[in-house]
């Protein structure tokens, strides 16, 4: 994880201002969001099991996060590379009770070391997160 220099942090603004703002760069709220906080998502890549992502994390203060209106906090944005299992278990012993709960893999290292040739690609893309972002915070 890289942490990212940003003019964003610690600004508040509604959640829904928020996703209307970048979801045209490409961002999303990512799928394991809770009641109080979240992070919305830039895919860079995800070849050979790794997935790089910008992340930028958020929490409400006050309302759930089911509603746009729910007033947010941003954090401090963040390189982020995910190294998932890519192996097959080829004997497929993993029995219908596991299979009907477990149905997606964990990150084999949720931390893993973030490939230098997309560092200067996360930064421009933070660069226009706050481009996009400057006409609604103060």
């Amino acid at each position: 994880m890289i942490p990212i220099q940003s003019t964003i942090e610690g600004k508040q603004l509604a959640l829904g201002t928020l996703k209307k703002a970048l979801e045209p760069l490409g961002f999303h709220v990512g799928d394991n969001w809770e009641y109080d906080h979240a992070h919305l998502d830039y895919k860079i890549d995800d070849e050979h099991g790794d997935q790089q992502y910008i992340r930028i994390p958020f929490h409400s203060l006050g309302d759930s996060l089911e509603k746009d209106r729910a007033l947010v906090q941003i954090g401090t944005p963040f390189l982020l590379d995910h190294q998932f299992e890519t192996e097959v278990d080829d004997e497929g012993n993993i029995g219908a009770v596991a299979a009907s709960v477990d149905q997606f893999k964990s990150p084999a290292d949720r931390d893993a070391p973030f490939p230098d040739r997309y560092k200067e690609f996360g930064m421009k893309v933070i660069e226009q997160v706050e481009a996009a972002l400057s006409q609604h915070i103060v």
